[in-house]
């Protein structure tokens, strides 16, 4: 695949995922008459389901990364080079404001206004560093021993990891930044977001370096 073939996938896919996300969430809140966890159910199910169809579809061009800390964690392996991170994080983040823009649009809220759902404090960081840790863990794990099952693991993981977190596990970079431009279910205040953002890298930087120790990588001569 082209380097354009598969930055216009990160970017579609990250897309697609943040209008899951937040246009679930609207709907969720919008159906539930008040009740916030069916409207967290609805939109933990649209979340997982949406992640596995979406690597399934984009995994095969790009890796479906839809995620900075992954697509690092795939360079520090060597698994891609170094001078592609950019264009990967560029079209991950301007692909998750674009899907913002559409699920807003979608139910005919404010394209993009600053969010003011509260989260935080040192549960919700330490929420944040564990769910991406956990996710770090399941991605390279899988990639390493069960490669077809990844789709499958993550989208599990973080239907699970949506309700055994504070956070409702957020554990992506441009999820969080993308996500304090809506004032709708989903969204995180903007003074929030810097945290959870640096929760996430330490999250994924630890999941990283134990999982080299627990699985080394092969020797070159293998």
């Amino acid at each position: 695949m082209t380097l354009a073939r598969r930055v216009t996938a990160e970017f579609l896919g990250s897309a697609l995922l943040l209008a899951a996300v937040v246009g679930s969430g609207i709907m969720g809140q919008r159906l539930s008459g008040g009740n916030v966890a069916i409207a967290l159910l609805a939109n933990t199910i649209a979340t997982g389901a949406t992640l596995v169809a979406l690597i399934l579809t984009f995994g095969p061009v790009s890796g479906a990364h839809f995620n900075p800390v992954v697509t690092l964690a795939d360079a520090s392996r060597g698994a891609m080079s170094w001078r592609h991170v950019p264009l990967y994080v560029m079209a991950q983040l301007t692909g998750a404001f674009a899907g913002v823009a559409c699920a807003d649009l979608m139910f005919s809220e404010p394209v993009f206004s600053a969010s003011r759902h509260i989260r935080a404090g040192s549960a919700q960081l330490l929420s944040e560093f564990i769910a991406t840790f956990g996710l770090l863990v399941v991605i390279l794990g899988c990639a390493r021993w069960r490669s077809s099952a990844v789709p499958f693991a993550v989208g599990a993981y973080i239907t699970g990891a949506y309700w055994f977190t504070a956070s409702t596990s957020f554990a992506n970079p441009t999820v969080t930044l993308a996500r304090s431009a809506t004032d709708t279910f989903a969204g995180i205040r903007p003074v929030d977001a810097p945290g959870f953002v640096l929760a996430e890298f330490a999250g994924a930087l630890a999941a990283t370096v134990i999982f080299r120790w627990l699985a080394p990588p092969f020797p070159r001569d293998a």
